[in-house]
């Protein structure tokens, strides 16, 4: 069942013409039972993975909290879940409590001379937010349309795409902090965001995010465009601005050409997304031929994709004939599920492009998403 609510508009000051303050619930909430013993599967978009011991969805903070707390209080192992888009799961599942973070709603402080503030329950869905966002002309969230998961997560991955990350709009992250037990919130400059990493990502079990507020400039023109893939596709050069609803249309098509938008009926986007980071090496470990992107720090970034498919491994690779889970036949980034993979035949199709691509290029991929119950 989805439901959709849109809240009144509330002035924050009639004596201040500018400012207004939304609160709204976006997007769709899909219903979701816990129990005992609940395949953790279907809450995953690479549908593998056991069951969990017990699974609680919280809707509320104090659910959340509530459930975390109590379990860290007695010692049970318990798992905090977004929308299970970078995770992997192992066969045996989860042997403890997983709380499936489902909480809801937005406020919004916007102002013609500040722009707007935004702070976002973390189990809102991601591209929820972003059509909301381009309908209220907040600029910037449009690049990162079609990316799966919930707000919550953004900041743990500093996610990102079309050379635009999160962490240029998060003003502040509040989290509950596991281990002193105590609410904390995290400033931006504190959140040690880089190249899908943050101090969240770090110190995994640690921190339990509750909201992200993030600051937009108000508008319907983009950011300027800085990927050159893009700026093609949209007709302009590099640099320059376009209607915003322009920029997610194309991007959701790109995206879609990869495989990337979630449609399940397409077994090509039954993955984790890209599930190798771009490495960052030395400029003289870049093969010949192969893209490269200066860093601040002196290193390069390069092509995971490029650099897979150059050592051997296409479209549609399967380590046998009959295996279930393959490389996208779309995007060779994306290993994918299709039909009855386990996760001892992702682990095996990672090690297997892992294993290649460091004996011709000695360089070795990194996994994005994490690792529940099993090993690569």
């Amino acid at each position: 069942m989805s439901t959709t609510v849109i809240g009144p508009y509330e002035d924050d000051d009639p004596t201040e013409a500018c400012s207004t303050i939304h609160h709204e619930v976006i997007g769709t909430t899909t219903c979701l039972s816990g129990g005992e013993d609940v395949p953790l599967a279907p809450l995953t978009t690479l549908k593998v993975g056991g069951p969990a011991r017990h699974l609680v969805i919280a809707t509320t903070h104090d659910e959340l909290l509530a459930t975390v707390r109590d379990c860290d209080r007695r010692g049970e192992p318990c798992l905090v879940l977004g929308d299970g888009s970078n995770v992997l799961v192992g066969d045996n599942g989860f042997d403890g409590t997983v709380v499936r973070v489902a909480t809801s709603g937005l406020s919004a402080e916007v102002s013609s001379c500040g722009g707007a503030l935004v702070t976002v329950a973390a189990g809102q869905v991601w591209d929820d937010f972003v059509v909301h966002a381009i309908e209220q002309e907040w600029i910037g969230p449009e690049f990162l349309s079609g990316i799966p998961g919930l707000v919550g997560s953004t900041p743990i991955q500093n996610v990102g795409a079309y050379g635009v990350e999160v962490g240029e709009f998060i003003a502040r992250v509040r989290t509950w902090d596991r281990v002193d037990d105590t609410q904390r919130t995290f400033t931006a400059d504190q959140c040690d965001f880089g190249y899908r990493s943050s101090r969240f990502k770090a110190e995994s079990d640690r921190y339990v995010v509750l909201d992200v507020t993030m600051q937009f400039n108000l508008g319907t023109r983009s950011l300027p465009v800085r990927y050159a893939e893009l700026a093609r596709r949209l007709g302009v050069e590099p640099g320059e601005r376009v209607d915003t609803s322009q920029v997610r249309e194309t991007v959701l098509a790109v995206r879609a050409g990869k495989g990337m938008v979630l449609n399940p009926n397409d077994h090509d986007t039954w993955s984790a997304g890209s599930f190798f980071t771009n490495p960052l090496v030395s400029p003289d470990q870049v093969p010949e031929g192969a893209p490269a992107f200066a860093q601040s720090d002196g290193r390069v970034k390069t092509s995971a994709a490029w650099l897979i498919d150059h050592a051997g491994y296409g479209k549609g690779f399967k380590v046998a004939e009959d295996a279930p889970a393959s490389l996208s036949t779309k995007h060779v980034l994306a290993l994918t599920n299709r039909g009855g993979a386990s996760s001892g035949d992702f682990t095996t199709l990672a090690r297997t492009v892992i294993d290649g691509v460091r004996d011709v290029y000695g360089i070795t991929l990194v996994p994005e998403p994490r690792l529940i119950g099993c090993t690569i």
